[in-house]
């Protein structure tokens, strides 16, 4: 993964909605460091890449995860 662990923040925040059932929300921080090492971060005068990229495997294995996991939101369709 093109991120170290302490690049990466994940927070969860829960609550009871009004229907009675949990709801949660994830929210994901990422340095700005690491943005600017991908070529990612909106100061950045372009976006081309100065670091390395993730290998081939880890592209690949993305896709495939992709292409077998549908979204499925445990609430909708629930009676």
């Amino acid at each position: 993964m093109p991120f170290a662990e302490d690049e990466l923040r994940i927070d969860l925040m829960c609550r009871i909605g009004d229907d009675g059932h949990w709801h949660g929300t994830l929210s994901v921080n990422v340095d700005a460091r690491v943005l600017w090492r991908l070529g990612l971060h909106p100061d950045q005068p372009t976006s081309a890449v100065n670091g390395p990229s993730p290998p081939a495997w880890w592209h690949a294995a993305g896709e495939r995860y992709a292409t077998r996991h549908a979204v499925r939101r445990r609430h909708d369709g629930d009676a």
